[in-house]
């Protein structure tokens, strides 16, 4: 594993310094531009100023949109189980009937 050096993101106009790997880096930075995307919104659609507030409104946002993905994959995953084990008795049905 590569060596952690630091990386600067800027998040609703302030810098922070991230230790992460070469390898790490584009994930990083792609998050920090999607949590900036996301602070900057809530900043725009809300009154208040208060970073700590927005920053939590910015994480609950993120945290709901994680969670209906989620959910969404359990659902989809739960749909193609059933459909596999829907093919698998019939190719268990083909495979069983004689050959004539």
């Amino acid at each position: 594993m590569s060596e952690a050096t630091p990386v600067a993101v800027n998040i609703l106009d302030r810098e922070f310094l991230i230790a992460c790997t070469p390898e790490e880096r584009p994930g990083l930075l792609a998050a920090a531009t999607y949590l900036d995307g996301k602070m900057r919104e809530v900043r725009g659609n809300t009154r208040t100023q208060g970073v700590d507030r927005i920053a939590v409104m910015a994480g609950l946002n993120i945290a709901h949109e994680l969670m209906q993905l989620k959910q969404r994959d359990e659902i989809d995953g739960g749909a193609l189980a059933q459909h596999l084990h829907a093919l698998r008795a019939k190719l268990d049905g083909a495979l069983a009937t004689p050959v004539r």
